[in-house]
C-alpha cells in the first residue's frame, strides 16, 4: 500500500488510550509487565514522554465512578486507577507538546466545576488540554452519588447537552483583552469586556462569570464516545474527537460516514471532527512473534469457559461443543448479517490460521468484548491496517489500547511509528504546540466579544 500525502490533506492522527495493567485482561500477568503503573508517577510520566517524543496527538486518560473487586478477570486496568484531573495537572509539568485529556462525567458533576478545572488545566498545560465528555455508562454509580439509579439515556444527554453548553459559555465570560494591568491608572480589568451569563435553563442556573480567564486555547476541544443516536448528535453538535469502539471494518465505515453527515446542521465541516476508533495493536518484530505473544497472553486467561455471551454474538449455542473441537458451520446463525464470520475471520487473523477451535475463537472474543479491535502481526502488518482503516474513511487515527505495559507500546513506538512515518501517513514533527494545532484547528472568536461587535456597529 501506499497513501500519497501530497494529494490530500488529511493526516493520520494517534493518541494512547491509557490502561495501565494492559487492554488485554491478562497484559499484567506477563513476566516483562508492569503491574501498578497506574499509581506510580514515574511510570505514568514516562508514557507521556515516550508518547511526546514518537509525536503522538495525545495522552488520554478514561474514567468510571465506580469499582468492585470483581471486574479484575475481565477487566483490571479499569478497576482502580488516579482521578483525571488531578494525574493530567501532574503530567503537564513534564512534558511540552503532546496533548492531554481529561474524562469528566456530566452526570455527576456542575458545569462551574468542570469549566474552571479544564480551563485552569489549560493555563497549566501552555493550551494542551482537552475535555472528555461522558455521560456515565455503569449503574453501580448512582449508588456512590446519593441517587437510587443512574438516570436513563434520554435524560443523561438532555442534561449533558444544557451542561456543554454551559460550560462553553463560561470559558468565554472574560473576553481575550479584558485584562489592561494599567500601573499607572490602576484600572486592572475592563469591565466591559466581562460578562454574566444569567443561563436559566431546564437543569441548571448560571450566573457567570468565571473566576478563570478565558483558556488559552479560547474553547478547550471537546471529545465523546458512543454509538447511540444521541451520543452521536452530541458529536456532531459539539466534539472535536470521537471515540468508538469498533471492530468491523465496514461498520466502522457506516459510522464514519453517519457521523460526519450530521455535521451540516449544526453549521459544522468534516475537518472540525475526526472519528478515532480503539485499536489494541499487539506488535512484534516478526509475524511468528506477535503470534507467540497472542498465544501466551490467551493461555493466561482465568475463566470459566462461560460460552453463552460469545453464543449470543455469534448467533449459535456453542455450549454443547467441545472447547478444542472445530467451530460449528456459521451457516447455523441466527443473525441476519455476516457479524459471525466478521468475528471469526478477525480471530483467525489474529491466531494464524483458518481452523481456530472454539477455544480460541473464545480467547479473542475474551480480548474485545469491551469494543476495541485487537490486530495481531509484524510492524508492517499493522501499518497495513491502520492505513486501510484511514484511507478508506473508516477512521481520522486511531486510539490506541496497548495490550501490556509498557512492552506493548513500546513495540509500537519503534517499529510501527517509523513505519508510518515512512509511508507519509504520520508527522515527523508537531505543527504547532496546542491541542488545537495537532488537529488543525482554529482559535475560535469569543461568543460574546463578536456579539458587542455586532450591537456596536
Amino acid at each position: 500500500m501506499s497513501y500519497n500525502h501530497t494529494n490530500n490533506d488529511r493526516q493520520l492522527h494517534l493518541g494512547l488510550f491509557l490502561f495501565s495493567t494492559g487492554y488485554h485482561p491478562t497484559g499484567w500477568r506477563l513476566p516483562e509487565s508492569v503491574t501498578d503503573g497506574a499509581f506510580d508517577p514515574k511510570f505514568l510520566q514516562s508514557v507521556a514522554q515516550k508518547l511526546e517524543k514518537a509525536k503522538f496527538d495525545f495522552f488520554f486518560l478514561g474514567d468510571a465512578l465506580a469499582s468492585s473487586a470483581d471486574m479484575q478477570y475481565q477487566f483490571p486496568s479499569q478497576m482502580v486507577r488516579l482521578e483525571p484531573f488531578t494525574m493530567i495537572a501532574h503530567l503537564t509539568a513534564v512534558t511540552e507538546k503532546i496533548g492531554l485529556i481529561v474524562t469528566a462525567n456530566t452526570t455527576y458533576a456542575e458545569p462551574y466545576h468542570i469549566a474552571r478545572q479544564t480551563a485552569s488545566l489549560d493555563y497549566l498545560s501552555g493550551g494542551r488540554v482537552a475535555w472528555n465528555v461522558v455521560t456515565g455508562a455503569d449503574p453501580r454509580a448512582a449508588l456512590n452519588f446519593s441517587r437510587e439509579k443512574h438516570w436513563d439515556n434520554t435524560k443523561r444527554y438532555d442534561y449533558a447537552d444544557e451542561f456543554v453548553q454551559v460550560v462553553k459559555d463560561l470559558w468565554d465570560t472574560w473576553e481575550d483583552d479584558a485584562f489592561v494591568r494599567n500601573k499607572e491608572t490602576g484600572v486592572y480589568v475592563d469591565g466591559t469586556r466581562v460578562h454574566a451569563l444569567n443561563h436559566k435553563g431546564e437543569h441548571f442556573s448560571v450566573a457567570g462569570p468565571l473566576n478563570v480567564a478565558r483558556p488559552p486555547q479560547g474553547q478547550i476541544p471537546l471529545l465523546s464516545a458512543g454509538t447511540s443516536e444521541r451520543s452521536q448528535e452530541l458529536g456532531a453538535r459539539f466534539s472535536n474527537v470521537i471515540f468508538t469502539g469498533q471492530i468491523l471494518f465496514d461498520e466502522a465505515r457506516k459510522f464514519y460516514a453517519s457521523v460526519k453527515g450530521k455535521l451540516a446542521k449544526y453549521g459544522r465541516s468534516k475537518k472540525e471532527l475526526f472519528i478515532m476508533p480503539g485499536l489494541v495493536p499487539l506488535v512484534g518484530r516478526t509475524e511468528e512473534e506477535a503470534r507467540a505473544k497472542y498465544r501466551e497472553l490467551s493461555n493466561l486467561i482465568v475463566t470459566d469457559f462461560d460460552l453463552r455471551p460469545l453464543s449470543q454474538r455469534i448467533g449459535i449455542d456453542l455450549t454443547g461443543y467441545p472447547l478444542d473441537g472445530p467451530l460449528p458451520d456459521l451457516a447455523l446463525s441466527s443473525l441476519t448479517d455476516d457479524g459471525a464470520k466478521q468475528l471469526v475471520r478477525l480471530a483467525q487473523n489474529a491466531s494464524g490460521h483458518e481452523d481456530i477451535t472454539v477455544r480460541e475463537l473464545f480467547h479473542y472474543f475474551a480480548a474485545v468484548v469491551r469494543g476495541h479491535l485487537l490486530i495481531v502481526g509484524s510492524p508492517e502488518q499493522i501499518a497495513d491496517e491502520i492505513e486501510r482503516w484511514f484511507v478508506n474513511e473508516a477512521a481520522d487515527g486511531f486510539n490506541l489500547c496497548s495490550p501490556y505495559m509498557p512492552g506493548g507500546l513500546d513495540l509500537f513506538l519503534e517499529f510501527v511509528v517509523p513505519e508510518l512515518q515512512r509511508r507519509g501517513l504520520f508527522r515527523t514533527e508537531y505543527e504547532g504546540s496546542t491541542f488545537r494545532d495537532h488537529f488543525g484547528l482554529k482559535r475560535p472568536e469569543n461568543r460574546f466579544a463578536k456579539k458587542d461587535a455586532v450591537l456596536g456597529g
